[in-house]
């Protein structure tokens, strides 16, 4: 494939991207800083993994020994007549239309399956609504949607690259996780 071949394909996505979030303003904003590259922060390789996974660790273990001695919670009783038993049923359109094709096209290492795929194929509403039915009946988020990758990011650029104090985590999870932690607040 040429080279201009590459721009014109590249050049009518973008076309074709911005004119479908036109109404979207908040999104579209998104997307200009996505094509202009800007909030982006630079990967870089000057530390060691070990030693973030070591200077991570110490900051848990410091927390922890910080609040070891603290008293346990204390919580009050609920009032009466309020309960948290109502759930508004979720339906396929509900995820479908309004949730599934709302996602952003990116997705984390540990998803199945492209986002993309995934808002194309309609068949897997009835599947995903279960999914979310079954969360809110048993108060709980399925374990396999638990786990998420965690990337060191710095937190201002401009920081020592060699300091791991310069660096936060960002924890990366499933498209499928964050669908689900979405439905969960519109459903109550």
């Amino acid at each position: 494939m040429s080279w201009y071949m590459v721009q014109e394909k590249r050049s009518e996505y973008w076309t074709a991207h911005i004119d479908s979030e036109r109404l979207q303003p908040h999104r579209l904003w998104k997307s200009f800083d996505r094509i202009l590259g800007r909030g982006q922060t630079q990967t870089v390789s000057d530390i060691d993994a070990s030693v973030l996974h070591r200077f991570f660790d110490d900051k848990v273990a410091g927390v922890r020994d910080a609040t070891a001695g603290a008293p346990p919670p204390q919580f009050s009783a609920a009032h009466v007549g309020c309960e948290l038993r109502c759930f508004q049923a979720v339906t396929p359109s509900d995820v479908v239309v309004d949730m599934v094709q709302a996602l952003p096209d990116k997705q984390s290492s540990s998803d199945p399956q492209p986002t993309w795929l995934l808002k194309t194929v309609r068949t897997l509403a009835p599947f995903l609504c279960r999914l979310v039915c079954w969360s809110l009946e048993n108060g709980c988020v399925p374990s396999r949607m638990k786990p998420a990758y965690i990337t060191p990011i710095l937190k201002k650029a401009g920081m020592d690259t060699t300091d791991p104090k310069s660096y936060r985590p960002i924890s990366n999870l499933s498209v499928l996780s964050k669908l689900l932690s979405d439905l969960w607040p519109n459903s109550l």
